[in-house]
């Protein structure tokens, strides 16, 4: 198979697009040309085979930002078939993508630490894990910052996740065993994750309700979660227990229990009983005046430690804004009153 013919030059540019402004600016391009065995291929497959040290994942990335030439034409489409004696020419640099794994200093509430895990109360705002639109900024880059080891860890350890708007309670693997014990752990629900929610209107019927009903993307808007009908969508099945703490006439202080980790879980049940989230537009909540976020907060995270065979329990206080609400409600929270469970 061919190989890259090398360098052509190397040097520093300066960003052309708001989305690689915040990554470094070195900058290398390389060119090749198509040989007969690659006729035909996709343009990605064939960078594969040009510039082989690089990820195919990566080289597409650099295809839809228009770093890929084709016989001196920008291409944006990894599919493109090219032909025998075709030149290409490619300008690698970082882009976000590459750089989401890179340590920052952003401040963490770490609130247990021993050799093996790390318990973090992550605040509302901060995304867990980078994805589209959120490549640095980080709960992963925080941790990368704070244990240097963790970097030698899948996903720098993170084991389960919250939504970006929800704070609390998560527990952080430092080692791949751990990592893989704890994942375990949560497929076989021995892990327990309980929240507290404020949500909109006044509790009626039965304190304690299940509410046990499958959860998939939803085929009106894929921006949105939804129960759905396996027999006709694609989903999971999705469990999770809800007892009302207390009740007032603007809404309701709920302890949600999970069963299952599905995204939006929460959020999705509750509105299906009529109860949406305070400030969770996404699923009919409204904000108000002290609530800008959805209000949703992992308050207690038990487990038996991976190593130890110690149970584990942790609680987190109320937020603020949480804390705020409820005031402003007339609700009150009794940290005794809760499921029985671990």
């Amino acid at each position: 198979m061919k190989q890259s013919t090398g360098i052509i030059s190397i040097h520093p540019i300066v960003a052309e697009s708001e989305e690689l402004e915040d990554v470094s600016t070195e900058v290398e391009w390389r060119t090749d040309t198509v040989n007969v065995a690659q006729h035909g291929e996709r343009l990605d497959r064939a960078l594969v085979d040009m510039v082989p040290e690089f990820s195919r994942s990566y080289l597409q990335q650099l295809i839809d930002l228009g770093l890929v030439c084709l016989n001196s034409q920008p291409v944006r489409k990894p599919s493109t078939r090219v032909k025998a004696a075709d030149s290409v020419t490619i300008e690698l640099r970082p882009t976000p993508q590459s750089q989401a794994f890179k340590p920052q200093n952003i401040p963490l509430e770490v609130v247990y630490r021993d050799a093996h895990i790390l318990v973090i109360n992550k605040p509302a705002g901060l995304v867990v894990h980078p994805a589209p639109g959120n490549w640095s900024g980080t709960l992963l880059n925080a941790l990368l910052a704070y244990d240097s080891d963790i970097a030698l860890v899948p996903r720098a350890g993170i084991v389960h996740r919250l939504d970006k708007d929800t704070s609390g309670l998560m527990v952080v693997a430092r080692s791949r065993a751990v990592m893989d014990t704890l994942i375990q752990a949560i497929a076989a629900r021995d892990v327990s994750r309980q929240y507290l929610a404020v949500a909109h209107g006044q509790w009626s019927g039965p304190n304690s309700r299940t509410v046990d009903a499958p959860i998939g993307r939803d085929p009106r808007n894929r921006l949105r979660m939804a129960i759905v009908n396996l027999a006709s969508q694609s989903g999971k099945m999705a469990r999770t227990d809800f007892i009302l703490l207390d009740n007032a006439e603007k809404g309701c202080l709920v302890r949600c229990i999970l069963h299952t980790g599905r995204t939006h879980q929460i959020r999705v049940h509750m509105a299906s009983l009529g109860h949406p989230l305070v400030a969770d537009v996404t699923y009919g909540g409204s904000t108000v005046q002290c609530m800008e976020r959805q209000a949703l907060h992992a308050v207690r995270l038990a487990f038996v430690h991976p190593v130890t065979g110690e149970p584990m329990v942790f609680e987190a206080p109320v937020p603020i804004d949480i804390v705020a609400l409820m005031d402003s409600w007339g609700l009150r929270y009794n940290p005794q009153k809760r499921a029985n469970g671990p």
